[in-house]
C-alpha cells in the first residue's frame, strides 16, 4: 500500500461541522483509496469517511449506460 505523502495528497482543508478536516488524495483506483481509508481508520489516530469523486467524463459515460430498475413496491 502506498504511503500517504505529498505524492498522494492533493489538498487538505480544515472545516467546521462533523469533520474537522477534508483531505483530497489522488490515487490510481478505488481499491487504493479504500486501502488508504482502511489504514487511516485502523490506526485509531484519525477516523475518516471515503467519498469517491467522479469526473464529468465519468458522469457522461454513466448517462450512456442502460440500467433496468424497479422501485420497491412497484
Amino acid at each position: 500500500m502506498p504511503v500517504l505523502s505529498d505524492k498522494l495528497l492533493e489538498a487538505y482543508y480544515f472545516a467546521f461541522g462533523d469533520a474537522d478536516a477534508d483531505v483530497i488524495i489522488d490515487v490510481p483506483d478505488n481499491a487504493t483509496a479504500a486501502a488508504v481509508s482502511l489504514a487511516v481508520n485502523a490506526s485509531g489516530a484519525a477516523s475518516g469517511k471515503l467519498v469517491v469523486l467522479l469526473t464529468p467524463e465519468e458522469i457522461d459515460a454513466a448517462t450512456q449506460k442502460v440500467v433496468e430498475y424497479t422501485a420497491p413496491g412497484q
